[in-house]
């Protein structure tokens, strides 16, 4: 899976564009579009190529019935539309959040739940390597509700920021985990299962169990429990909870060093 670098060659006026402050050019052809329909038919491309790598401004002037120098119009760059359609799904997210309750570790699972479903809709989403914070409407939005759940809890700013960060980089890479599963399944044709079974055989006349003990027996014990080499929901469940642990662990510490 192919990744792509985020960020335009103009920062400035991909700032305006997505926050819709951007002048669209008074001369040349009528304008017969919005930004927000060019930005959702390329969202519609990539989510059905499942891929952003096909995805190019020809194929998105051509869904929508125009040419492809129309487009330019309203977006600069084919980077700037990567940026645009990330900040459209984060409003997904945004949606999907909706008013989160005021217990912290019910919000943080929901905030887990919400960015997996995010990926498994769109995973596209984990090509696009951003580098810097989104600066979009949307992903402020996001980053606002998600923070609003751990505020007052007694962790410092920068502590409320890495507890986040740390729960997104779980569920990202378990997704992506995930993702890459399924393309693989899709490019060879054949489940883990059977992939499994076609290689056992092998694996059983070169492999020595007792030169391998620890890895023999988890391997063969982990497999048998997910019937795959990998579960990737088992591993987003377990990872989730231990980290909502430490996050409990933390919570408690700060709030026994106040009582002392």
């Amino acid at each position: 899976m192919a990744t792509e670098i985020s960020g335009s060659s103009d920062p400035a006026r991909t700032v305006a564009t997505l926050w819709g402050t951007r002048q669209l050019p008074q001369r040349g052809p009528k304008h017969t579009l919005t930004t927000a329909q060019v930005v959702g038919a390329a969202i519609g491309i990539a989510d059905a190529d499942q891929d952003l790598a096909t995805l190019s401004m020809r194929r998105v002037a051509e869904s929508l019935g125009v040419g492809t120098m129309s487009l330019y119009t309203y977006i600069s760059s084919r980077e700037e539309l990567v940026e645009a359609m990330l900040d459209a799904v984060y409003g997904e997210a945004v949606e999907q959040l909706g008013e989160l309750g005021p217990e912290w570790t019910a919000g943080l699972r929901r905030i887990a739940q919400v960015n997996w479903d995010l990926h498994m809709r769109h995973p596209w989403v984990l090509q696009i390597f951003t580098g810097r914070p989104g600066l979009g409407p949307h992903a402020l939005a996001k980053y606002e509700r998600e923070l609003r759940v751990i505020d007052g809890i007694g962790l410092t700013d920068v502590e409320m920021d890495a507890v986040l960060t740390l729960v997104l980089t779980h569920v990202e890479g378990v997704a992506r985990r995930r993702i890459e599963a399924d393309r693989a399944v899709r490019r060879t044709g054949i489940t883990d299962e059977q992939w499994w079974e076609s290689v056992r055989p092998v694996i059983d006349e070169v492999v020595d169990p007792s030169r391998f003990p620890v890895a023999v027996r988890v391997g063969q014990t982990a497999g048998q429990a997910h019937q795959a080499a990998h579960n990737p929901e088992h591993a987003y469940a377990f990872g989730l909870e231990r980290l909502m642990q430490g996050v409990q662990v933390l919570v408690e510490t700060r709030a026994a060093a106040i009582l002392h």
